[in-house]
C-alpha cells in the first residue's frame, strides 16, 4: 500500500536595493570640511612667542543629526536584516533535519515502526505513441496499453527472489503455474474459464523478505474489463490450496499514524478463517479495468498486516 525528499533553499542574499531605507539614511551622513590652508597659522622664527603654542586648529564640524524619522528607518532596515539572517539560518536547519531519516518528530512524517517495506519509488511505465491513458475520458473502458510485466510492483529493498516461482521470459508465467495456488479441483473449471472469457496473459512477481513472509503478485490481463468481471478466483469464494479465506475484517481506513488511506476502489482483502494451520494467510485483490490483480502473502505464524496493506495499496495505484 505508500508506496511512496525536501530540500532547503539557501536564503536570498539581502542587498541594499531591498531596503532603500537603509540607502537614504547613508546619505544623510555628510562628508568631512576642508579647512583652507590661510585659517591655520603659521609658526615662524620671527615670532618665538608662537613656537610654543599648538597651532589653532577648528573644531570638526559636528556631525548632521540624524532625522527622527531617517533613524527609525534605519533601525528597522537593520532589523529586518537580521531577521533575515536568522529565519535564512532556521530554514536550512529544518530541511536538514527532514532530510534526515529522524523523521518520527516531524509532525505528519511519523513512520515510528509500524513494519512497513522499503519499495524502490514506483514509475508508471511509457505508453506507446498515441495510446490513452487507463480511465482517461477516450478510455472508458480502462484498457492498459503498457505492457503487462511494467505495471508489476518491484519488490521491496532487502527481498530474495521467490525460488519456488516458476517464470518464464518477461515475468510470463504458465496457466497451470497461477492455478496450482488453488486447490486441485478447482482448476480444470477455472481454465476452461479462461479459455472461454478472454484470457489474454498472466505474469507475475515473487518475493521473501527476511521475516519470512512470501510474497506473490499476480496480473492477468483480458480482452476487456467485462470479461474481468467474471473471474471468480479471487473473492470470498476463491479456494486456495489447503485454505478457506473469508472477508477481511482489516481496517486500513486510518493507519497507526492516524493518517487516512487512499480511497480505493475495487479492492477487496482476504484472511484465512478459522482453523488455521502453522502458515497464515492473506490475500488481496485488486480489480483494474482489462487488468485483474492478486495477491497472496503466507507466512509462519502470521502476516503482518501493514506490509500487506502496503503491498495491495501499491499495486493498485501502479494500474492507476
Amino acid at each position: 500500500m505508500t508506496e511512496q525528499s525536501i530540500t532547503g533553499a539557501e536564503p536570498t542574499p539581502v542587498e541594499d536595493a531591498a531596503f532603500p531605507q537603509a540607502a537614504v539614511a547613508k546619505d544623510t551622513v555628510p562628508a568631512p570640511t576642508l579647512v583652507p590652508e590661510s585659517s591655520v597659522p603659521s609658526v615662524s622664527s620671527e615670532n618665538p612667542a608662537n613656537a610654543d603654542e599648538s597651532p589653532a586648529v577648528p573644531a570638526a564640524a559636528p556631525e548632521a543629526p540624524v532625522a527622527p524619522k531617517d533613524r527609525r528607518k534605519l533601525l528597522a532596515a537593520l532589523r529586518w536584516t537580521a531577521a533575515v539572517l536568522v529565519f535564512g539560518a532556521v530554514g536550512a536547519g529544518v530541511a536538514y533535519e527532514v532530510t534526515e531519516p529522524e523523521r518520527t518528530d516531524i509532525p505528519g512524517l511519523s513512520t515510528k515502526a509500524d513494519g512497513r517495506w522499503t519499495y524502490p519509488a514506483p514509475t508508471r511505465p511509457a505508453l506507446p505513441a498515441g495510446a490513452a491513458l487507463p480511465f482517461a475520458e477516450d478510455n472508458p473502458d480502462g484498457i492498459h496499453y503498457a505492457g503487462l510485466t511494467e505495471l508489476l510492483l518491484p519488490a521491496p529493498t532487502g527481498s530474495a527472489p521467490d525460488s519456488e516461482l516458476k517464470l518464464e521470459k518477461d515475468g510470463v508465467v504458465a496457466v497451470d503455474t497461477f492455478l496450482a495456488e488453488y486447490e486441485a479441483a478447482e482448476r480444470e473449471k477455472m481454465k476452461e474459464q479462461f479459455t472461454n472469457e478472454g484470457l489474454r496473459q498472466i505474469v507475475a512477481r515473487g518475493w521473501t523478505t527476511p521475516d519470512g513472509t512470501r510474497t506473490r503478485v499476480y496480473l492477468l490481463r483480458f480482452h476487456a474489463s467485462g470479461f474481468v468481471d467474471t473471474f471468480n478466483g479471487c473473492g470470498p469464494t476463491m479456494k486456495l490450496k489447503d485454505v478457506r479465506l473469508m472477508g477481511s475484517d482489516l481496517d486500513w481506513s486510518k493507519g497507526k499514524s492516524g493518517q487516512s488511506a487512499p480511497p480505493l476502489n475495487f479492492v477487496s482483502l482476504f484472511a484465512e478463517s478459522k482453523p488455521v494451520g502453522d502458515e497464515r494467510v492473506k490475500a488481496g485483490c485488486v480489480q483494474s479495468g482489462d487488468i485483474q490483480a492478486v495477491i497472496l502473502q503466507t507466512r509462519k505464524g502470521e502476516v503482518a498486516t501493514v506490509p500487506f496493506h502496503q503491498t495491495v495499496i501499491l499495486q493498485h495505484q501502479l494500474l492507476g
